[in-house]
């Protein structure tokens, strides 16, 4: 008889590996989130099959394009004097509104942060300013502002500057939420007020990163202040409005275009000073290798010898490197534009003194919300239609950002050549504003959510697969070198390291893809491309600013629900 010696506690049980393996608890929480996932694929091609959007209506409307371009003719262009003017008065009013909103974005920002919010009551109103202004459209805005205001830029500054502050003073709060704690503590234990504390202990540390969030929202509110010109704000929108309802299309995409390479343009500038503020130089594009370019060259000058600073008087003479004197004019460069985009905005300042008796019956005009002669039913149908057309829309950007974006990061593209390829790509498709999509589209494919869905989806594959190549280039590596020298081929380390480390972002994009998507569509239905936008402009050009505002309801507490869905989605799989 042969007898077995009991395992020692400090040896492993019998089974293999796999069964050793401790398993992570499948939470009933977490369960709910994947079935909700599911959920909304489920919706999203089911909204997808709704609209119809085939190979075969695509291959018709290719033919409809021909004819259409042939019909046209050649672009047409305002005079030059002409263009210049509205060219300088669009970037200056939306230089100026973007301004606004980050100036208006630090005090909420600062009630909104965890870190320095005086309390959670303080806090949760701060975020409910900024998600209300998410919500409320920047057409509703202008609108409201045309009544009060006489007509111009000045409506177009304060709608973009209002609106701007949804998602300015988030990022802005949430830049507070990430510093270290360490320097403002100092200042707090040394006696330091708080407003010291914010000036010497925060400021320095999210300057960067605010600057790069007020970079991008211009960027966004340049593109978007093509809308505008619906609704009566001066500048390349209006002009562009005034062709396309007069069907001058050749003038229309004239000035279209104009837009399309102002976009792309400030979209380059922006990358670049985003990329030298940040210090990046692998995930910026053309801009953080040009920033990159700049650095190098000024770093021999920024290296100082060792007993420069000796004594404290030495220490008050700072010598001007090439980097000081770039910084310093960067600084006066960006305070003589902030003054030159106020002053070609032409501001009528006399406005801010009389508006005020036209404020109480504007606001009367709004309220109580009603849906007037079209009732409940039609109108809870058109914002079903437009819930339709961004769930389609954010179904057709997912899939196609998620093989450009990642043939866009460098950790995934093959080579170079192919990352500064798709780079470019993201690029161009940012350049294009969705309204400019959407024109194009409905003339040549008619009327209704197919043209909607469609110009949202190419919009959104700028935004979403740029995110999705930032995200998918800043996982740790140590996973993806792991997989490599154990002999994994590209695809498997990207399936196995890559995607897996980067899902709670891919989440986050997805949902704030739909977010953005459900305004969008809303604004392209001003145009003709379906949904509730085409009951919004006929409320506003009709003067039946209740169901203005019945409508603005209706959107509000959609983005509240796809707010609180992304939150939740985020926690879960945190």
């Amino acid at each position: 008889m042969t007898l077995t010696a009991p395992p020692r506690p400090d040896q492993p049980a019998s089974g293999s590996v796999a069964e050793r393996a401790p398993k992570r608890p499948l939470q009933p929480e977490r369960i709910a989130a994947i079935l909700t996932l599911i959920a909304l694929v489920v919706a999203s091609v089911a909204a997808l099959i709704d609209i119809d959007i085939s190979l075969g209506n695509v291959s018709d409307s290719v033919d409809n394009a021909e004819r259409f371009f042939h019909r046209v003719g050649g672009l047409k262009f305002p005079e030059a004097g002409e263009l210049l003017s509205l060219t300088l008065l669009t970037l200056g009013l939306v230089l100026t509104g973007t301004l606004l909103a980050a100036a208006l974005s630090v005090p909420i920002a600062y009630l909104a942060a965890e870190n320095t919010s005086p309390g959670p009551g303080w806090r949760a109103a701060a975020r409910f300013i900024g998600v209300l202004a998410r919500a409320v459209p920047d057409v509703v805005l202008a609108m409201v502002f045309v009544l009060l205001f006489s007509l111009g830029s000045l409506p177009g500054i304060l709608a973009i500057g209002l609106h701007s502050i949804g998602m300015i003073s988030k990022m802005f709060a949430d830049a507070i939420e990430q510093i270290d704690e360490g320097p403002r503590l100092a200042i707090r234990a040394g006696g330091g007020s708080r407003l010291q504390e914010f000036g010497s202990g925060v400021l320095p540390q999210v300057m960067p990163s605010w600057v790069a969030t007020v970079l991008h929202r211009n960027d966004i509110n340049l593109r978007g202040s093509v809308i505008l010109g619906y609704v009566g704000v001066a500048g390349l929108g209006l002009e562009m409005s005034y062709a396309f309802k007069s069907l001058d299309y050749g003038l229309g995409l004239g000035i279209a275009l104009v837009m399309f390479l102002l976009c792309v343009g400030m979209e380059i500038v922006s990358s670049t000073v985003r990329a030298a503020m940040l210090g990046t130089g692998g995930s910026g594009g053309f801009g953080a290798r040009i920033a990159g370019l700049l650095r190098r060259r000024g770093a021999a000058d920024t290296a100082l010898p060792g007993d420069i600073f000796a004594t404290p008087g030495a220490a008050l003479r700072r010598p001007w490197t090439l980097s000081r004197v770039r910084n310093v004019t960067a600084g006066w460069v960006a305070a003589i534009l902030v003054v030159l985009a106020v002053w070609v905005s032409d501001i009528t300042w006399s406005d801010f003194l009389t508006f005020w008796a036209k404020l109480p019956p504007v606001l009367a005009s709004f309220w109580p919300p009603n849906f007037g002669v079209y009732g409940a039913e039609t109108m809870f149908r058109a914002m079903w239609d437009t819930i339709v057309i961004a769930l389609a829309a954010t179904l057709l950007a997912i899939i196609a950002s998620l093989i450009i974006g990642s043939l866009a990061a460098r950790n995934v593209a093959p080579n170079r050549p192919v990352r500064g390829g798709f780079r470019l790509l993201l690029v161009v498709i940012r350049g294009i504003p969705e309204l400019i999509l959407a024109i194009v589209l409905i003339v040549i494919t008619g009327l209704g959510g197919q043209a909607g869905t469609l110009a949202l989806a190419i919009g959104g594959v700028g935004l979403l697969g740029k995110l999705i190549a930032d995200s998918l280039e800043e996982v740790p590596g140590g996973p993806e070198r792991a997989l490599a020298a154990a002999g994994a081929g590209r695809g498997q380390i990207f399936a196995g390291a890559t995607v897996p480390q980067s899902t709670r972002a891919l989440i986050g994009h997805s949902f704030y893809m739909l977010d953005t998507n459900i305004r969008s569509a809303t604004m392209l239905g001003l145009v003709g491309a379906g949904g509730v936008g085409y009951y919004l402009l006929n409320a506003g050009q009709g003067s039946n600013y209740q169901l203005v505002s019945s409508i603005v309801l209706m959107i509000l507490v959609t983005v509240l629900l796809v707010e609180g869905l992304a939150m939740w989605m985020r926690r879960v799989f945190r």
